[in-house]
């Protein structure tokens, strides 16, 4: 008998949660169970009725443990904290969840802020979310700072800043206002991110009318202009049904992937919406999936619902369990305005896959799509996958560079990017020969296997000649092109009449893409150079300045309009300087004003 039939034999009759291992001790699934003994056992009797991913996970399972828990609902916990940690391969999961942005209240603090964060802790502080977009949740921050006028610094200052001038803060840091008046600000924003915007205008009057009674006519005056916005959001918010506060779920499917979407009710109001995609969810039936998302949804954040509407019934165990647990009422509304609003839920849902997967199909014909066309436009012997495009700079000759960009699948690769000091052309202005020599470096010592599948140079059939003339002399075939800016003509080896890529095609919006790239690099570089050189020769006119203060004052004040306008004593607080050295320096700008 194999020690997981031994172990099948000895399993409990009680709730609890099992964990399934591979050959290398890996936790490979995790789940909840209202009878361990029955609930474990299925997955090893009569696979027949098993789908193809619990059949795999099946096969790899090389051990188990169960933890026997004192109800269901413990056991449910349970399963959520350990799928959180362990992040098991064949759980449906929240796509990344880890990433997803979060709104923090510090009510742990005696004048509390807000901000974003991607860590949970049990610490007092109330957190809002998860978003789905860091954008989003940036945006969501932005506007509560114009609303309600929290702090934002980490520490108290000693004065008062910036925000407190601009009436963004209202300086609790220099006792400008009590704990008690910042707490009214505090309540508000608690209750907007809760989308309760109707208790909160209703609070918000009360504790106006309240301030002006008690001659707090600045308070008064503050309370009014964060009752004035929240009206106005407030009136954004579309009116769906009178049923107050609830939270409505859909679900969609495209291709692989699964999508849900939340749809938050407050007040009668949609007030926000997050959709979520789902790893390991395609093959599993709608109500799992739907049971799983509440599991992992709810345990990251807190809910604030009486009601939670689904797009399909859940399994009638899962249903009281769950809904025991949020202390929640889990239904699946058949008609009437609920249902509309699940149907609401499910259609953005299939908007957001249906959105996403054109995004897919529009990426890939910009990059693989483009260099596929490139391929077919310019007769190339394989698809040119890995492309190195070449640019020269200079301005009459002087601090020539050259830029080397690679693209691969369409796509930029940064990491290899090069650049190049051109050191043949002696101050004068000579294209073919700066070609001719970063060519040179950068394919001399290759082999074959090292070199990109199409090199790209940037100008006409001249400097496509220079650069052929160097790298057929070091016996590479790879294929070379150049494209001339003026008219967008590529030109290829040993044929004088170029080739027109068709308007509007990718191939060509790619060769453009790639040679501006490799342009912005070069100039990027010269510029660098270029400034690099100025402030040299500026500073070594002066008396007493040499390379090594040149490099102190710039490495501290980071341009030359700083060291030209820093004082005596802040010249002094380089190391390297001297008061005669300062004193010497500023008598020289001085007299050039």
């Amino acid at each position: 008998m194999s020690p997981l039939e031994e172990k099948l034999k000895t399993l409990p009759d009680s709730p609890g949660v099992y964990i399934m291992k591979d050959a290398q001790g890996k936790i490979i699934y995790v789940g909840k169970a209202v009878i361990l003994k029955n609930r474990v056992r299925q997955y090893f009797h009569s696979q027949k009725n098993h789908g193809a991913k619990v059949k795999a996970m099946v096969a790899k399972i090389a051990d188990f443990e169960t933890i026997v828990t004192a109800s269901e609902v413990e056991a449910l916990i349970l399963e959520c904290n350990l799928i959180k940690k362990h992040r098991p391969r064949y759980n449906i999961s929240l796509k990344d969840d880890k990433s997803y942005p979060y709104l923090k209240l510090t009510l742990n603090e005696n004048f509390p802020r807000v901000f974003v964060t991607r860590r949970v802790e049990k610490d007092g502080a109330r957190y809002f979310g998860p978003y789905t977009s860091g954008l989003a949740v940036k945006e969501a921050l932005e506007l509560l700072r114009k609303i309600f006028p929290l702090r934002t610094c980490k520490n108290f200052a000693k004065r008062p800043c910036l925000e407190f001038h601009i009436k963004r803060c209202p300086a609790p840091c220099a006792g400008k206002i009590s704990r008690e008046d910042y707490a009214h600000f505090v309540k508000a924003t608690e209750k907007f991110l809760e989308g309760h915007t109707t208790e909160v205008e209703k609070n918000l009057t009360s504790e106006m009318l309240a301030a002006a009674d008690d001659l707090n006519f600045e308070l008064a005056a503050k309370l009014r202009d964060i009752l004035l916005a929240v009206k106005k959001i407030s009136e954004k918010q579309k009116i769906v049904t009178d049923a107050g506060d609830l939270d409505a779920i859909g679900l969609a499917r495209l291709n692989s992937e699964v999508c849900a979407q939340i749809f938050f009710v407050r007040d009668g109001k949609v007030t926000g919406r997050e959709s979520f995609l789902l790893s390991g969810a395609f093959d599993e039936p709608d109500e799992k999936v739907i049971a799983e998302f509440i599991k992992q949804y709810y345990s990251r954040t807190k809910i604030s619902v009486a009601e939670i509407l689904l797009p399909v019934a859940l399994a009638e165990d899962d249903a009281k369990i769950l809904g025991e647990w949020l202390a929640a009422k889990i239904v699946e509304p058949k008609r009437g305005v609920k249902r509309s609003i699940v149907e609401m839920a499910n259609e953005n849902a299939e908007r957001f896959l249906s959105e996403r997967n054109a995004r897919r199909e529009l990426n890939h014909d910009r990059t693989i799509g483009a260099v596929e066309e490139l391929q077919k436009y310019l007769h190339l012997p394989k698809l040119p996958r890995r492309m190195e495009c070449f640019d020269i700079s200079h301005i009459q000759g002087a601090e020539t560079v050259a830029s080397m960009v690679v693209f691969e699948d369409g796509v930029p690769d940064k990491k290899s990017y090069r650049r190049y000091k051109i050191l043949s052309t002696d101050g004068k202005p000579d294209d073919f020969l700066s070609m001719r020599e970063v060519t040179s470096r950068r394919y001399g010592k290759l082999t074959a296997d090292e070199l990109p599948d199409l090199i790209v140079i940037d100008g006409g059939i001249g400097q496509l000649n220079s650069a052929l003339e160097i790298i057929r002399g070091f016996g590479h075939k790879v294929p070379v092109v150049s494209l001339a800016k003026q008219f967008e003509l590529v030109f290829v080896e040993g044929d004088s009449t170029p080739v027109v890529l068709p308007s509007g095609s990718q191939s060509l919006y790619l060769m453009q893409r790639i040679r501006d790239e490799a342009h912005r690099f070069a100039i990027t570089y010269h510029r660098k150079l270029r400034r690099a050189r100025n402030l040299k020769s500026e500073l070594d006119n002066i008396v007493g300045i040499g390379p090594k203060r040149r490099a102190e004052l710039f490495k501290k004040f980071g341009t030359l309009e700083k060291i030209k306008s820093a004082s005596i004593d802040d010249l002094l607080t380089v190391s390297s300087m001297n008061r005669p050295a300062a004193e010497s320096l500023k008598n020289f700008f001085a007299t050039k004003i």
